[in-house]
């Protein structure tokens, strides 16, 4: 709720002045669906918003003594600056390109990189080096040192998937909301003795701090999605879509749910996949597999409405949600 009422009371000055400062708006890719030309002139970095609202709520209900809520909070705000410079070279350079992709990626793994030896050091011995396999009951794979090249690949994939989501109005948002419910409902369980011990999945002492900022998170999120609904008056950015999709794979390593997090965000993941197999085929045979990646721009190339996406994407969200939950009980 605070983060929520954060939101509500930054987001209309911020709006006018990032239109202010942002004559032209978020610039819109030529090759892209031309629906999108329509929304030209809307503001980018709304992300801002997002994180201001989060990062405040959290420093002032969480226990700042807890080392899950500082590594959590570097991560995302760490990622939101990455994304602002992404952002920021966009609008001056008045094209989509923004960060050279390779220092996009070099900033993200130094990040990443603080973070992992930061949770290694923060985590019980038993669990510091290890990936818990959801499901089964007590199994875990001891990675040694390659539990740093592990979380950055969930931290930095998670970012990315995020940012590759985040094309139409509210299509990322809420899925990211859904994501951190569900985090910060299992967070609560990995960091209680009790509820851990009867559904046998890891015990992390302190990681049921995360519950706040995963609950400050929701609040950013909707107080977000306020302006960003169809049509949407400001976008996330990368500013946005970044911190969100890093923060979410650092609190899923910190609780050792990392392939649950595969789960619940799933609808990320397609989207992350579509391209994937977009670029593999092009490249290799000369043909694409979708008319346009990723997966929401297929169907908006094959004539789905915009808000037609949205809310079917809303829906498979949902669903891969209560999928990823179902695995605390199926052991």
């Amino acid at each position: 709720m605070t983060a929520l009422l954060i939101c509500f009371v930054i987001a209309p000055p911020m709006i006018r002045w990032l239109k202010k400062l942002q004559k032209g708006g978020q610039p819109i890719r030529e090759d892209g669906p031309e629906t999108h030309f329509v929304k030209a002139g809307t503001p980018t970095m709304g992300g801002l918003m997002i994180l201001i609202s989060v990062t405040v709520s959290t420093l002032l209900w969480a226990n700042l003594s807890n080392p899950f809520i500082w590594i959590s909070l570097m991560v995302m705000v760490g990622y939101g600056l990455i994304g602002f410079g992404d952002d920021y070279l966009k609008l001056t350079k008045r094209n989509t390109k923004g960060l050279p992709g390779k220092i996009k990626l070099l900033a993200q793994l130094l990040i990443g990189g603080v973070a992992a030896v930061w949770i290694m050091g923060a985590l019980p011995g038993h669990l510091n080096q290890h990936v818990s396999i959801p499901v089964l009951k007590d199994t875990y794979i001891f990675l040694g040192l390659l539990f740093i090249p592990w979380a950055l690949l969930v931290m930095v994939g998670a970012s990315n998937a995020v940012n590759l989501t985040d094309g139409l109005d509210g299509l990322a948002i809420v899925p990211v909301a859904i994501a951190a419910a569900c985090f910060g409902f299992i967070s609560y369980l990995v960091g209680n003795e009790l509820f851990s011990e009867y559904l046998r999945i890891p015990y992390v002492i302190g990681s049921g701090e995360l519950a706040i900022l995963c609950g400050a998170l929701i609040g950013g999120a909707m107080g977000f999605l306020w302006y960003n609904a169809p049509p949407a008056m400001i976008f996330m950015g990368d500013t946005g879509s970044l911190a969100m999709g890093g923060v979410l794979g650092t609190i899923s390593v910190i609780t050792k749910h990392e392939l649950v997090l595969a789960i619940v965000g799933g609808l990320f993941v397609l989207e992350t996949v579509s391209v994937i197999v977009q670029v593999v085929s092009f490249k290799l045979t000369g043909k694409r597999v979708f008319a346009m990646a990723p997966l929401h721009h297929h169907f908006e190339k094959k004539g789905w409405s915009e808000p037609t996406i949205v809310i079917r994407f809303w829906i498979i969200a949902v669903i891969l949600a209560l999928v990823g939950l179902a695995t605390l009980k199926l052991r």
